[in-house]
């Protein structure tokens, strides 16, 4: 799972990736964000090759989480081709985040 720490790194690993990618806007300080963390390790594995996983700490980043329209946290965002087709708000199971993963392959 990548770590995006600033705008080029994001422009690069996202909206330039062959790849349909899940990036999750986090903060150490929420709890939503903590619960969902495993959810999103456990979907980086299974689709490891098929898909780029990322974060982006929203704290640091603030700049891409406005762009992004990022309201609340955790917010989790699929792009395809450079473009949003996806998009997830708040806690949910690995079940939920695969299934709006899966749609973009």
């Amino acid at each position: 799972m990548l770590s995006i720490t600033n705008v080029t790194e994001f422009n690069e690993a996202i909206l330039k990736s062959d790849k349909p990618a899940l990036v999750d806007f986090w903060a150490p300080w929420c709890g939503p964000c903590k619960m969902v963390a495993p959810e999103v390790e456990a979907i980086a594995k299974n689709f490891e090759g098929r898909a780029v996983v990322a974060k982006v700490n929203v704290d640091e980043q603030q700049d891409l989480a406005s762009h992004y329209n990022v309201m609340s946290i955790p917010t989790l965002v699929v792009f395809k081709a450079g473009s949003e087709v996806g998009r997830i708000t708040g806690y949910r199971p690995q079940k939920d985040i695969a299934d709006i993963l899966e749609k973009a392959l």
